[in-house]
């Protein structure tokens, strides 16, 4: 009987560890390697989902305690409020070049 229990325990450490080999082998192949790096690219791209998500939930509670107005979801994440002629009108920094431009000949 005892004969028996080990040799069945040992063909079973065997089929074990010969099904570990395996799969280790495919994970170091190119499509294995391909798959372990779809997994890390798709799991960047859940944590980068999520944190912006976060983000955006985070600002809404702010802009509630603060009394700020609310972000309409067609404008983005900018501010909003001002006035439409401020907000379409660009400020103009410096002259342009041409302008500062002397004839030197």
């Amino acid at each position: 009987m005892s004969r028996a229990v080990w040799f069945v325990a040992g063909a079973s450490a065997g089929v074990y560890a010969m099904n570990k080999a395996r799969q280790f082998a495919g994970t170091l192949s190119a499509e294995g390697m391909k798959a372990r790096w779809q997994g890390v690219t798709h799991g960047a791209r859940l944590v980068v989902a999520d944190a912006k998500q976060a983000q955006a939930t985070k600002e809404d509670e702010l802009r509630v305690k603060l009394g700020l107005p609310a972000v309409s979801p067609d404008a983005g994440r900018q501010l909003g409020a001002g006035s439409s002629a401020a907000a379409t009108a660009t400020p103009a920094l410096a002259p342009t070049v041409e302008n500062d431009k002397k004839d030197t000949h």
